[in-house]
């Protein structure tokens, strides 16, 4: 970025600017003879009223513009003025020392300083100067000779993006004032030592965040001076969850801890009956991933103007984080083939992600799917200072035509009609909530807004969604902005089947109320438990609350006359499995309960069909099908036992070993319509992983990593990987096969490197087997005194 530089015109250069030309005129030998006294004032005033008048005729000098002397905040430089001997020195002895010049720039940087720890960037592994906006900074200017207040005049001036504009406060004056107020950008001298002063300088809550170029412009009455840019000493302004004035402000300690400087978490995953959890390192301190956060803003595309509002930048996230229509971070790959990249399931951290991405200059890194966009979008907000989590929401609908509801298409045998069910339910889908205030709806809103960056509909032509507030969510309220009907479909939408008549027309059979969005998880604050939030996007299930809420959302739907007057319902049919489920590589067997709450036998044609799912819901291979009557005699409940051999799935399965079950069917007597679908996923091992030897910083140790295959078969080209913050950078080790029900170990050696609870994350992944991962925790010794 071009830095705008101001030189000192003196006595003997500045005949060089005739007024007749206004600065473009040659040197001339009459101009150079001229009194130096009147020239100095010619520059001093008439050529600043010129240029403040007509600053086009009369442009500030550019970097290529000066042939005179720079006034730097270099003591070197100042050594070197003039250029290269070939033009005339300008500037004397006696007005260089009379000059106002800045020597030296000190913004007491320390990770460990009173500027850092006060702003709560202590944490971050960088020695750049990071501060949070709304918020007092010190810092130490070194000037040329002591500072008169009475005659000598100072100011700052910060500016970021590529066209830094007052208007558009990317390009911000800071005066000196006697006293501090709130909600500006001012600074105060609160201390002076000889020629050095010391400047409380203060930001406002609303300031754009991003990186700033400082400048330091100093004028007295024998002129002005400019410092030179110096990347050392750039800016870095984040939101502030500490300040009240600040939209993400977060008014409890305990949940800034948890959504703000955690660096570790829990992402949920499986399905409503078997969840399961894996640990993620969100690294957002991390050295480097600060200046990734930054350029995936800078390669958005947006102006810096809009980054002082969290509604604005978590919507520029939310389309950056995956990779249609922009480059973003990742691209999202569901085929099961990742043979040119990373397969979703090996990845147990953001960090190696955005630095790839930074180092590449923006190629999306191969490959992501819900939980990977979602825990790289939570480490970048968290290290710009919004409050964020990750939280997994089970049964996840997918609505793709705005209706509102999730809709089931049957042919007239109910058997479904595969392409046209393109409303799908995902098994779970993993999106984030961030934390801020929403000024742009009405009173009752703010908080937590719902935001996903993984790529399922556009939103204003572009492949994002939110922040969408869980207020209006929760209500029903999907016309305010931004993507609350997406959400509320999500969490909330009625499952309707439809049946195909004979003319092709389709009609209502039947409607699941409580079928979509069930344990809404997110780790809890201050512990590794789960925490369920589902109370906060849905009132219960089947409350009036939650019915009028459905009806109103519904309402502005595509399909608002998709509730139809109930019919006579004695037959139930509900699916259960025992205990965490059917394990990899043995049979899979379900139950199935027909209940008939009525005081007649009922005849049932049931209809059932096991099919190989991707875990966004979209059907790969059908595996098995099945059709049976069953009869039930008067307030009978009926069990059947339903199995799936692995010799029946083996060669089918993909990433998450999802299946689902549906049923239907139809009761003769009453022509009462029964259908349910029921997910289920195979549970795989955990990787056992053991620390061996003393956890100190500096000193080398290992751990020990078990695993046994579980399948009765060879497991190919077998792919291991381990990472840990504060004890090794992620690595990679191709171990080759492994042997039908084998079990293996492996020993990494690392040296850890930060004190402290640390995790250690690792992955398994092959074509056979995926979602395989294990974590330990290590608390690492400080280095003792002795060994230094």
């Amino acid at each position: 970025m071009p830095v705008e530089t101001r030189s000192i015109r003196d006595r003997s250069a500045v005949g060089r600017f005739p007024s007749v030309t206004l600065g473009f005129g040659d040197d001339t030998e009459e101009e150079k003879e001229e009194p130096e006294e009147n020239n100095a004032e010619r520059e001093n005033a008439c050529r600043r009223w010129l240029r403040k008048v007509c600053p086009c005729c009369c442009p500030t000098p550019n970097d290529e513009d000066i042939t005179d002397t720079l006034v730097t905040a270099i003591d070197d430089l100042d050594k070197g003025d003039g250029t290269n001997g070939e033009k005339p020195v300008t500037g004397d002895s006696e007005l260089d020392e009379l000059l106002l010049k800045v020597r030296s720039i000190d913004l007491m940087k320390s990770k460990s300083g009173q500027n850092r720890t006060e702003h709560h960037t202590n944490l971050y592994q960088s020695n750049n100067f990071i501060i949070r906006r709304g918020q007092t900074f010190q810092m130490w200017i070194t000037l040329s000779r002591p500072f008169n207040p009475k005659s000598d005049k100072l100011h700052l001036e910060l500016k970021t993006g590529s066209l830094p504009t007052v208007s558009k406060r990317t390009h911000v004056i800071i005066p000196l004032v006697e006293d501090l107020e709130d909600d500006r950008w001012e600074a105060a001298v609160v201390k002076q030592d000889d020629e050095r002063i010391k400047l409380s300088v203060n930001s406002p809550p609303t300031a754009v965040i991003g990186r700033y170029q400082l400048l330091v412009e100093t004028n007295c009455p024998n002129g002005q001076a400019i410092s030179t840019h110096d990347p050392a000493n750039d800016i870095f302004m984040l939101f502030n969850p500490w300040c009240e004035d600040d939209a993400v402000f977060m008014d409890s300690e305990d949940e800034r801890q948890e959504y703000v400087t955690n660096d570790v978490g829990r992402i949920y995953y499986g399905t409503q009956n078997q969840i399961g959890v894996r640990t993620w390192n969100y690294g957002q301190f991390d050295d480097g991933i600060l200046a990734a956060c930054l350029f995936v803003l800078e390669k958005s595309g947006t102006p810096p103007s809009g980054w002082g509002d969290p509604v604005n930048v978590v919507r520029v996230i939310s389309a950056m984080i995956n990779s249609p229509d922009d480059q973003g971070v990742v691209e999202g790959n569901w085929s099961g083939d990742y043979s040119d990249g990373t397969s979703p399931t090996v990845w147990s951290g953001s960090v190696e992600i955005l630095k790839e991405y930074h180092k590449n200059n923006g190629t999306p890194v191969k490959y992501g799917q819900c939980w990977i966009f979602a825990g790289v979008f939570t480490t970048v907000l968290r290290c710009l200072g919004i409050p964020s989590r990750t939280v997994t929401n089970y049964s996840s609908a997918h609505d793709t035509d705005v209706s509102l509801t999730t809709d089931v298409y049957l042919d007239e045998n109910l058997e479904p009609i595969d392409y046209l069910n393109s409303d799908s339910i995902w098994n779970f889908h993993v999106w984030n909530d961030c934390w801020m205030a929403r000024p742009d709806l009405p009173p009752g809103n703010g908080g937590w807004q719902a935001v996903d960056a993984t790529p399922q509909e556009t939103s204003m032509g572009t492949f994002r969604c939110g922040p969408a507030s869980l207020a209006a969510v929760r209500n029903g309220q999907v016309f305010l902005k931004h993507d609350s009907p997406f959400v509320f479909a999500e969490v909330n939408s009625d499952k309707i089947y439809w049946q195909r008549n004979v003319d092709g027309t389709f009609s209502q059979i039947y409607s699941e109320k409580k079928t979509v969005g069930h344990f809404i998880s997110t780790k809890a604050v201050g512990s590794d438990e789960r925490n369920d939030i589902t109370h906060l996007y849905k009132h219960p299930e089947g409350s009036e609350e939650e019915r009028i809420a459905v009806e109103t959302a519904c309402s502005y739907g595509s399909k608002a006359e998709a509730y139809s007057s109930p019919t006579a319902e004695d037959v139930s049919v509900e699916v259960t499995m025992e205990d965490e489920g059917p394990r990899m590589g043995r049979d899979a067997e379900l139950t199935i309960k027909l209940r008939n709450s009525s005081s007649e036998q009922r005849t049932v044609l049931l209809h059932s069909q096991v099919a190989v799912m991707y875990y966004t819901g979209v059907h790969k291979a059908t595996v098995s099908k099945d059709r049976t009557d069953v009869d039930i005699l008067p307030n009978e409940e009926k069990i059947l036992v339903w199995t799936l051999e692995y010799k029946d799935y083996k060669d089918q399965l993909i990433d998450q070993a999802a299946l689902m079950l549906t049923l239907s069917g139809r009761v003769k007597e009453s022509q009462q319509v029964l259908a349910t679908q029921f997910s289920f996923r195979l549970r795989t091992p955990d990787l056992v992983i053991k620390p061996i030897g003393k956890a100190m910083v500096g000193e080398k140790m290992a751990v020990e990593i078990s695993f046994t295959n579980p399948l009765p078969q060879v497991l190919k080209a077998v792919l291991f990987h381990v990472e840990g913050l504060g004890l090794l950078t992620a690595r990679k080790i191709n171990y080759g096969d492994i042997g039908s029900r084998a079990s293996v170990s492996l020993t990494e050696h690392f040296v850890p490197t930060m004190p402290g609870p640390r995790k250690l994350l690792a992955s398994l992944d092959c074509k056979q087997l995926t979602q395989v991962h294990g974590v330990t925790e290590i608390t690492v010794e400080a280095k003792s005194n002795a060994a230094l």
